[in-house]
């Protein structure tokens, strides 16, 4: 009897195989790649899809094979033909998530599969039950075997090779599925090919069994929405895997950014005191049980605060990256650079000799002493260097730590850009420096800080403006110091927000009386440190300074330095504008010194302009320290500003700063800074110099 083919369902056929190739394909990474219960699933969801798509195809195939005769099918042999492919694919994609797939695996996984493939085939021949029974050439019956076992190990191997992620993997995999598919519907139709139909002969099935007709299309669109299911769901749960996996890196690198950062420096990357512990303790044990010395070396850089003052934090955080890179380079042979401060670094290395730790100390010298590029400028620092030798200078980290700061202090002391090694004279001055901080702490409550008052006159000649508070503290045992003597000790300390505020409440106070005394037009400046600028309840405590001794707003000056007013300019700008909308008068103190934006001094709500003394010094000898002033007071002039020179010691300073447009003077000539007892009566005082 001779068959014919329906050419629309032949492709139809095509389409599904080469559909369930790709959704094998897919369905393979994804039990891959999942875990536990989820793997099983995967597998048991893929042998479904993977083997009702073989089987549709199949079934559609035979569909396309068109006798003159009714045709039906055995529902019992078509259902368990249809369990042989859902088994067969469960085998396959088992076999394909394995780890490793040797070729004597991939051959016996190849002949079982294909064992299957071909029953699964022949058994929905013999579901016509065909009388008589269907003759097959033994060709063309072998060739079709020999091909589904071809097809089942170049797809097992296939799968295999594309079951995880990697570039242009779905374009590989919609190829391979091109090949596979097309070997499947090769077996297939190979074995109709082989089968032979006598004529006269009639389908057992046709009556009692599934009518082929009526089931086509409805097998067709559930066989393709099955895969279609399969593959969107494989898919989006891919991508949800994706993003837990990128969700789960960031987290990753997010928690060793994190531990890095515990124990190193943020900016440069180096160790930080945390770790610089950890590495101290495991140098002095070996050192310890070795019988070595290592030396600890203390530095601080010279020049740096000036830097950073003059241009801007930047320039300061690119000097700081290249001096840490000098330190750790590595032909010097460092075991350890930390940084545990500002410009602050700690090295410890494994020495044989003290003096082989100072020929290393003066070879980091000359490479810190090196100019460091940034921004176009050529920066230059220098350094102090402190040596502690283990064990002759002590035998713990406190002790070596203590006595290398020790001696780092004495190399500034004596003129900086050198190296110390520590000697126990030097604890001395270290001790001093505590004990001056403790004898600070009982200041205040002892009332050994004083103000003195300098001051300010409307240039030339008067009148009196008011006075700039300046601190002092009357040591029981030292005497009067200068705060050049003990400033820097209470910012390091932390001392200087307390006594900032002694000092606002007392030039206030002091205000109060002389406005009682008849002087009500009087101002008093009060300088504000960079830290107590910074503090959180700075509004709060000039507020209740004033409202305590019921002085006007207008009649206070706060003086903050460039280098505070440019350190974070937004936040500069949020405190200046709460200070300036309560009524305070804003001065830019030491103008000229350091790294200012015009586009930021612009927006500060300044109302006045210091001009550093630095300037006014040489102004009778210096043309450049002359162009400079004329240059800040033109600046002053175009912001509406009030210009202060301070430091006036000579009259041709006086003569040349009141004809530059300065607005008011102060300085040695006019007036030294006194107690408030002595500061009535400075008119007698103005006359007598003009004089």
């Amino acid at each position: 009897m001779a068959p014919s083919y329906d050419l629309l369902l032949v492709l139809f056929s095509l389409l599904i195989a080469v559909l369930a190739s790709y959704t094998a394909l897919d369905l393979s990474g994804r039990i891959v790649s999942a875990r536990g219960r989820a793997a099983h699933l995967w597998l048991a969801g893929g042998a479904m899809a993977m083997g009702l798509g073989i089987w549709a195809m199949h079934f559609v195939g035979m569909q396309a094979y068109q006798l003159p005769i009714r045709l039906g099918y055995d529902p019992v042999v078509t259902l368990l033909s249809l369990v042989i492919a859902v088994l067969a694919s469960a085998f396959a994609l088992k076999l394909v998530s394995l780890e490793h797939l040797p070729w004597r695996r991939l051959c016996l996984g190849a002949l079982g599969m294909g064992a299957a493939v071909s029953s699964m085939h022949y058994m929905g021949m013999a579901a016509l039950r065909m009388r008589p029974g269907i003759d097959y050439d033994p060709l063309l019956f072998a060739l079709s075997i020999v091909i589904a076992v071809a097809a089942s190990g170049a797809a097992l191997w296939i799968a295999f090779r594309l079951r995880r992620q990697m570039p242009r993997v779905r374009q590989l995999r919609m190829g391979a599925a091109l090949v596979m598919g097309s070997a499947i519907a090769a077996m297939h139709y190979t074995g109709m090919a082989a089968a032979s139909i006598a004529p006269g002969s009639v389908c057992g099935a046709a009556r009692t069994g599934l009518d082929s007709g009526m089931l086509t299309l409805p097998i067709v669109v559930i066989t393709l929405c099955v895969l279609a299911v399969a593959l969107i769901t494989s898919v989006l749960d891919m991508r949800l895997e994706m993003r837990t996996g990128l969700l789960v890196q960031a987290l990753t690198e997010a928690n060793e950014e994190l531990s890095f950062l515990a124990m190193h420096d943020k900016l440069t990357r180096l160790p930080n005191r945390a770790l610089l512990d950890d590495r101290f303790l495991r140098i002095v044990q070996a050192s310890s049980r070795g019988g070595k010395r290592f030396a600890v070396l203390f530095i601080d850089l010279d020049g740096f605060k000036g830097i950073n003052d003059s241009y801007g934090h930047q320039a300061g955080d690119t000097l700081l990256l290249e001096i840490a890179r000098r330190l750790g380079l590595p032909e010097h042979g460092i075991d350890t650079v930390a940084r545990v401060g500002g410009d602050e670094f700690v090295v410890l290395v494994e020495v044989d000799t003290p003096d082989a730790a100072g020929v290393l100390a003066q070879c980091l010298l000359t490479a810190i002493c090196e100019p460091v590029q940034a921004g176009g400028q050529a920066l230059h620092v220098s350094a102090s260097i402190g040596i502690a030798v283990y064990p002759d200078d002590g035998d713990s980290q406190h002790a070596l730590l203590t006595n290398a700061d020790a001696a780092m202090y004495h190399a500034k002391a004596a003129g900086r850009n050198a190296c110390y090694f520590f000697e126990s004279s030097m604890n001395f001055q270290a001790g001093a420096r505590q004990v001056l901080i403790q004898d600070m702490r009982a200041a205040l409550a002892a009332s050994q800080f004083v103000l003195h008052y300098q001051p300010k006159y409307r240039a030339p000649d008067g009148p009196l403006l008011g006075a700039e508070a300046l601190l002092r503290w009357n040591h029981p045992v030292h005497g009067m110091i200068s705060p050049d003597g003990f400033i820097g000790l209470a910012e390091k300390s932390g001392l200087i927000v307390a006594i900032g505020e002694w000092v606002l409440n007392e030039a206030c106070r002091q205000l109060a009386v002389w406005h009682a005394a008849g002087h009500p037009e009087w101002t008093i400046a009060v300088n504000l440190s960079a830290l107590q600028f910074c503090q959180e309840n700075l509004l709060h405590t000039v507020a209740k300074v004033l409202e305590r001794h019921a002085i006007p707003p207008h009649c206070l000056t706060l003086e903050i330095t460039e280098s505070t007013a440019m350190h974070d300019v937004d936040e500069s700008l949020r405190i200046l504008g709460s200070l300036d909308a309560l009524g305070v008068r804003i001065a830019i103190d030491d103008f000229g010194t350091g790294y200012s934006s015009l586009l930021h001094l612009k927006r500060i709500p300044a109302s006045e302009l210091k001009i550093d003394r630095g300037f006014v010094r040489d102004l009778a000898h210096d043309t450049e320290d002359a162009a400079i002033v004329s240059a800040i007071v033109a600046l002053g002039r175009t912001l509406s500003l009030n210009v202060v020179a301070e430091g006036v010691e000579t009259h041709a300073q006086r003569k040349f700063l009141t004809e530059a447009g300065c607005d008011a003077l102060q300085g040695y000539l006019l007036g030294e800074p006194i107690p408030a007892s002595a500061f009535p009566g400075r008119e007698r005082v103005l006359e007598e110099a003009a004089a």
